[in-house]
Parts: structure tokens; C-alpha cells; sequence
């Protein structure tokens, strides 16, 4: 421990102990604990309760009847856990009867202060950390804690329920692990009396007829196979695995999320993934539980490497149901291949809709969801069935904005339910998006832009569905590669594009300012991957949106400031952002993209656009913007110098970054032999001097905030490797001497700035051997 802070441990402990001296804060008494395990850690506990006799002395105190608060109390109990982790610590703490005193019946357990969730937590925390040697397993056994824990699992406190659970775990683990594990055998009535009880009491509640106590067990269950990876987890899974399975005869099934969660978990061991059984259940369950319960088993059963092909079949049914429905229902695909086909289609009637708007919805959302999380996956089911998919979510969307007219009653009852429903509708948009990876057919590529012409043109979407709606576009306008038997994409992409631009176009005039901000992302990202193509180029220099986008730039809302910065940016970039050619603006000056960012950059009143500003600029400069180019060294310097003086530090950061890949510019990338030429090193100093970049960085070394101080020292630590030869690098005990750099830094930063850039200065004219 380091002098100073043990010459603090006494007084520390005399305001921890004293009730008129209330701890306000948990936060500090949270760094207190994660402090001491570190030193645990790394050194003896024993040690440190002989060398520091108050710490033992704060834990008896607690033990007298006062008026202590729950915080204090729950802290002690922790610490008291961290210090009886290692076994020796724990039985000089036995010795005084502290570890009884703590967590037994005399003392919280049977106090008032029991009442406290804090009390109870830190107690299980406490014990959490002491249960890791046979020492630890003995006292929890003769002190009834594991009934105590039992007790625990149904706290009205949720923390402290799901913390009892995972003690158990850590029992039952701590009990059957370590050398005598080989000879633990599978069969559970054989193994410690500790590890017995904890199987009995886990009997019980997968026996019990209240669900509170079944989820439980479940839960139990699922940290054990999620976590433990013993020999002693298979003869878990024999002995309750029986159990589980009748679950299912119960009507209705109990708790089945936490029983998908254990199957699930149970599936991923390496231990237990072999067992026929495990495979008999999980199918049982997925015919037993409704589609939207049986939804997240069915997506984790497909998301598994290894698994039998009967089970994925039935598990890829139970996602497609709801959408093999939607198309049933709808009329939508006449002749084509059944979405259903080979995937066991029986489960669900397709007659029968789901009983209300809220299941129906639900139902839609998670398959759509889940689909949407299996489809890029390399396990994915295969053939994928991508042409029914599109025609399901098309279908959907339609059904959702009013343009499907169904021809059965289950299609009219399920436009009624969906109409205008934007969780659907943000849910089938995201997965559309994911299905531009798979192409399709030529008509149904043809719907998919209809479709998405109507969301973003029709005035009901709301602005988080238009947000969909342009990214959906966006990834199907930039999807090229078109596998064998599919249609190009180009020729839609070219038809619907003046179209787009004119919905763009009056996005952009939006009052809503979510809408506007969607539209300037669209046409930045649109911007940056099509900007060289002159189908796009022709199409949005026709266009008034370069000019609309360039007014944003004066819009009232922060955040669309800072989208429309960075579309001018890209706009810039692949000059598209021509000057207007109205008669108005003929004999006004016009600003450069250039001029109108360093205007917002310095007069900008909010953080958010002059970020992107930074970013935008950065970004110039690595990749030689004309404007830039002309005279990087006055565009550096005018940068740096409205950056150094940002009251954001993000700012801050970006002008740091940009300032890097100024050096990066002169003295090439970073490297294992990355020194500069001696002459290419004199030339780059005076340039960094005269765009006064070290004024810069040697003020961030002062910052408040750690990012723009860790940055600087990236800065400086790069240049240091490049004005550093490899054969003349420092040995330890060669650099120089901190005292005097410390001190010439802290003159620099009480006013006298001319010296150190004046140091560098002299530095450029040094022979290459020497340090800079």
C-alpha cells in the first residue's frame, strides 16, 4: 500500500465509523471497495489487517447496536467479503468471531436494518466474495446462510433476488469444483451435503405450482449452465432435465421466457449440447409455447453452429409463420413457392389471427426482428427463401399505410389491426433494409422502391418512419452486386432517382426538424458512395438540393446544423455544391464551402455543428480538398487557432486529430522505423511553428479534460518517434530530465509562451542524432 494512503487508513476508518459524519455518496464508497480489492489483490490480506489494525476495528464496530446507516453497513459487510477471499484472512477473522457476528444470526440478519435492500445486498455480495475456499463452503454451511439465500431468491427487490441466484450458483460451483472434481460423480445424491440441498430446494420449486418459485429455479439454472463449465454441470442437467420437460405438460406453460432462456443456455454448453434429450425438449417447447414466446428459442436454435436439421427446420417455421400468414392473408403471391414450404407449416392455423391488435402486433415486430438478426449470419438457413420475404414485408408495409386491398376477411381484419402502426412499420423498414443484401426478382424489386417512394412521399409517416424509410432506400440504392438469375439494380436506382430527389427536395423544407435532419444524413451517405457517378452527379446538380442543403446550414436546430455541415462537407468534396444562379445572387460575393464552415466553426453557438465542422476539415485535409490544398499550412493554422480556444472539448479532440494528420502529411505515417529525413524533420518543425501547433498541444498537456490531454500526448509521442532515429533511441535512464521539462511547462503555462515553440525552433536546426 502506498505510505500516503496508509498514513490516511486511520482517519479514513474514524469517519466511516462515526454516524455524525453521514457518507453522502455511494460513488465514494464504491471506489473505496474496488481500491481495497486491488490491493487484495495484489498483495496479502492478512498483512494488511496486522499492518492496519483500524480496518479490523471499523468491521466490530459495526457489530455494536447504534445508529449506523444501511450504506455504512452494507459497505462493511462487502469489505469484510473482499478481505475473507483469501482462506488464511478468513479464518483470522473466524478467530474473533467477526465472520459470525457479520453474517450470521446475530447480526444484520436479525437486526432492523435488515430491512434496508442495500443491507441485504451487500450481505450476498459480501458472501459472494468470500466463497472461494473449502474454509468459505463450511462456514456457509453450518451458519444456515443457504436457507437465508433461499429465502432471498423471491425478494421484492429485484437486484437482490437476481444476486441470491447468482450466489447459489457460486455455492453449488465452489462445492463440487477444485482438485476432487474428477472424482465428483454425475449422480446428484452422491455430492457434498452443501451441493445436495441446493439440487433439493431447486426440485422443489420446478415441482411448485406458483410460477414465482418455478422462475426461480429457472434462472438458477441458467447462470449455472451459462457460467460453470465442470464435469458436475452434466450430472445437474440428468438430475433436473426430467423435470424441466414436464414443465411443458403444465396449460399454461410456466414462465416460459426463463424457460427459453435456459434451453438456450443449456444449448451453447460445450457439456451438455450432445444430449439427445436437450434436442427432444427444445423441440417439445417450440410446439407447446404460442409463436411470440416461442420466437427467441426458435432464433437462438438457428443462430447454433451445430444443431439437427429437423429442429432448425421446425425452428425456421416458427419465424416465417406470422409472415407466411400476413401473405396468406393477403392474397400477395399467387403461384409462388409456399414461405412455409418444408419449414413445418402446420404450427399455426392460417385461419386463425393472433386475438388482439397488441399480440398481432407483437408478433410481427419479433419475427421481423429476429429474421432481420438471422439473415446475415453464414448459419442462416438455407435455400433462404428472399423472394416470399420481400413479398411478406412489402405486403406489410402496405397493410400498414392503407394501399393493400385485401380480398378475405382475415386480410381486412389484419389492415384494420396494422393501419397506421409505426412499430411495424419501423420494424419491417429495418428489416427491408437487411434484404437489399439478397436482391430478388425483377417485379418484386419494383414494389420494394414503389413502396418506399410512398413512405417517404406520403405526408402520415411520421418522422422516425421516414428515418427508416431513407435508410432502406439508402441500402438498396447502394446494393450492386447482383447474384446469377437476379435483376441489376442499376436501371431502378437511375428510374426512381429524380423522383427521390424531388421528395428530398421537399423533405429538406420540412417544418419537422427530425425530417430534415434524416434527409441531410440520406444525402450525405448517398453523397459519399454515389458522388462520382454522373447519373448522380447530372441528377442533383439539375436539382435545387445543394442550394437547400447549403441554406441549413442557418437552420434553427442544432442538430441539423451539424447534418448539413457534414453534406456540404461531402457535397464539397465531389464538387457538387455549385454556386447559385439565380439573377439575386449574381453580384453578391458567394462564400466557399470553405469560408461558410470556418464561419460556423467560430460563430456557431452550440457544440454540435462546430464537431462536425472539425470532422469535416479533418477529413479534407487526409484527403487533399482543393480549397485545402491551395495553402494547407494558413488552413491548419486558421483552425487551430479557433479550435485551441473551444469551450467544447470534442472540439478540442478534432482539432488535435486534425493537427495529426498534419504531421502525418509532412513526416509520413507512424511506423517500427518511422524517423523522418534530418532535412524533411527541419522543414516540418518550422512549418508546426508557424501554424503554432505546439502553442496548441502544449496547452491541451492542461486540460481538465482527460480526452484533450490523452490526445496531446498522442501528438507529442508521435513526433517524438519521428525526430527519434532508431539507432539513437534512448536507453531507460537517457531521456531527459523531468524536473526540468516539468518546470519549463509550467513557465510556459504561467505566461512566458514564446519559449518552448522557440525551443522547437532551435530543435529543426539540431543534426538528426540529437533528441528533439
Amino acid at each position: 500500500m502506498d505510505p500516503e494512503c496508509a498514513r490516511l487508513l486511520p482517519a479514513l476508518c474514524d469517519v466511516l465509523a462515526d454516524p455524525r459524519q453521514p457518507v453522502a455518496d455511494d460513488a465514494c464508497l464504491e471506489k473505496l471497495l474496488d481500491w481495497f480489492k486491488a490491493v487484495t489483490e495484489a498483495g496479502s490480506s492478512l498483512l494488511l489487517l496486522q499492518d492496519h489494525p483500524c480496518l479490523v476495528e471499523l468491521l466490530f464496530h459495526v457489530l455494536k447496536p447504534q445508529d449506523l446507516s444501511s450504506r455504512i453497513l452494507s459497505f462493511a459487510l462487502r469489505l469484510a467479503g473482499i478481505f475473507a477471499a483469501q482462506e488464511n484472512c478468513f479464518q483470522y477473522l473466524q478467530q474473533g468471531e467477526l465472520l459470525p457476528g457479520l453474517f450470521g444470526e446475530p447480526g444484520p440478519l436479525g437486526a432492523a436494518a435488515w430491512a434496508a435492500p442495500s443491507v441485504r445486498s451487500g450481505w450476498i455480495q459480501g458472501l459472494h466474495s468470500l466463497a472461494q475456499h473449502p474454509s468459505a463452503l463450511r462456514f456457509l454451511a453450518d451458519s444456515g446462510a443457504v436457507d437465508t439465500i433461499f429465502s432471498l431468491q423471491g425478494d421484492p427487490s429485484l437486484f437482490v433476488a437476481s444476486a441470491a441466484g447468482q450466489l447459489l450458483v457460486r455455492v453449488l460451483d465452489l462445492a463440487l469444483c477444485g482438485p476432487a472434481e474428477g472424482r465428483i460423480s454425475l449422480q446428484a445424491w452422491d455430492w457434498p451435503a452443501c451441493a445436495r440441498k441446493i439440487v433439493c430446494h431447486l426440485e422443489d420449486c420446478l415441482r411448485s405450482k406458483a410460477t414465482p418459485r418455478v422462475m426461480q429455479a429457472l434462472h438458477v439454472l441458467t447462470t449455472a449452465f451459462g457460467h460453470c463449465h465442470g464435469l458436475w454441470t452434466q450430472g445437474l442437467w440428468v438430475q433436473l432435465s426430467p423435470l424441466v420437460a414436464r414443465l411443458l405438460e403444465k396449460d399454461p406453460v410456466p414462465a416460459p421466457h426463463a424457460l427459453v432462456d435456459l434451453l438456450l443456455s443449456v444449448a451453447r454448453s460445450s457439456m451438455l449440447s450432445s444430449d439427445p434429450g436437450l434436442w427432444e425438449t427444445a423441440a417439445q417447447t417450440l410446439s407447446h409455447l404460442s409463436p411470440t414466446q416461442a420466437g427467441p428459442l426458435a432464433a437462438g436454435i438457428l443462430k447454433l453452429q451445430d444443431c439437427p436439421q429437423a429442429l432448425r427446420i421446425q425452428a425456421f417455421g416458427v419465424l416465417l409463420q406470422p409472415l407466411a400468414f400476413v401473405l396468406e392473408a393477403t392474397a400477395q403471391a399467387p403461384g409462388m413457392p409456399g414461405l412455409l414450404e418444408g419449414a413445418a407449416g402446420d404450427l399455426m392455423a392460417m385461419d386463425t389471427l393472433p386475438p388482439s391488435k397488441s399480440a398481432c402486433v407483437g408478433l410481427l415486430c419479433s419475427a421481423l426482428a429476429h429474421l432481420e438478426l438471422l439473415q446475415p449470419l453464414p448459419q442462416r438457413p438455407s435455400p433462404w427463401p428472399q423472394a416470399p420475404l420481400l413479398a411478406a414485408v412489402v405486403a406489410i408495409l402496405r397493410l400498414c399505410n392503407g394501399s393493400a386491398a385485401p380480398s378475405s376477411e382475415a386480410g381486412g381484419r389484419l389492415c384494420a389491426m396494422l393501419g397506421g402502426c409505426v412499430r411495424v412499420q419501423r420494424a419491417a423498414l429495418d428489416f427491408l433494409g437487411v434484404l437489399s443484401q439478397g436482391l430478388g426478382p425483377q417485379e418484386l424489386v419494383t414494389q420494394v422502391f414503389a413502396i418506399l417512394l410512398e413512405y417517404l412521399v406520403s405526408p402520415d409517416s411520421s418522422p422516425t418512419v421516414l428515418k427508416k424509410a431513407f435508410q432502406a432506400t439508402l441500402r438498396w440504392l447502394l446494393s450492386s452486386a447482383a447474384p446469377p438469375g437476379c435483376c441489376d439494380l442499376e436501371p431502378y436506382a437511375q428510374l426512381v432517382l429524380g423522383e427521390l430527389l424531388s421528395v428530398l427536395r421537399k423533405r429538406l423544407c420540412s417544418p419537422c426538424w427530425e425530417v430534415r435532419d434524416s434527409g441531410l444524413e440520406f444525402l450525405t451517405q448517398m453523397t459519399r458512395h454515389r458522388g462520382g457517378q454522373a447519373g448522380f452527379r447530372q441528377a442533383l446538380l439539375a436539382s435545387e438540393v445543394p442550394e437547400l442543403t447549403r441554406q441549413l446550414l442557418q437552420d434553427p436546430e442544432s442538430y441539423v446544423r451539424a447534418s448539413a455541415v457534414a453534406a456540404v462537407g461531402q457535397l464539397s468534396s465531389w464538387g457538387l455544391l455549385a454556386a447559385p444562379s439565380s439573377p439575386e445572387h449574381a453580384a453578391t460575393p458567394q462564400k466557399t464551402p470553405l469560408e461558410e464552415l470556418l464561419l460556423v466553426l467560430t460563430t456557431d453557438s452550440e457544440g454540435f455543428p462546430r464537431r462536425a465542422v472539425m470532422r469535416v476539415f479533418t477529413e479534407w485535409l487526409r484527403d487533399g480538398y482543393a480549397d485545402v490544398a491551395e495553402d494547407p499550412e494558413r488552413f491548419v493554422a486558421r483552425v487551430l487557432q479557433a479550435a485551441s480556444g473551444d469551450l467544447d472539448w470534442e472540439v478540442r479532440v478534432q482539432g488535435l486529430e486534425l493537427a495529426l494528420a498534419f504531421l502525418e502529411q509532412l513526416l509520413g505515417p507512424c511506423g517500427p522505423s518511422a524517423a523522418a529525413p534530418p532535412g524533411a524533420l527541419a522543414q516540418a518543425l518550422q512549418a508546426l511553428c508557424r501554424v503554432q501547433l505546439f502553442e496548441f498541444a502544449f496547452r491541451s498537456l492542461f486540460d481538465c479534460d482527460r480526452p484533450v490531454a490523452q490526445k496531446s500526448c498522442d501528438l507529442l509521442l508521435f513526433l517524438r518517434a519521428k525526430a527519434t532515429p532508431p539507432s539513437n533511441s534512448q536507453e531507460v535512464g537517457d531521456g531527459p530530465d523531468v524536473t526540468s521539462v516539468e518546470a519549463a511547462l509550467r513557465r510556459w503555462q504561467a505566461g512566458e509562451q514564446g519559449q518552448l515553440p522557440q525551443q522547437a525552433r532551435q530543435a529543426a536546426s539540431r543534426p538528426c542524432g540529437e533528441t528533439f
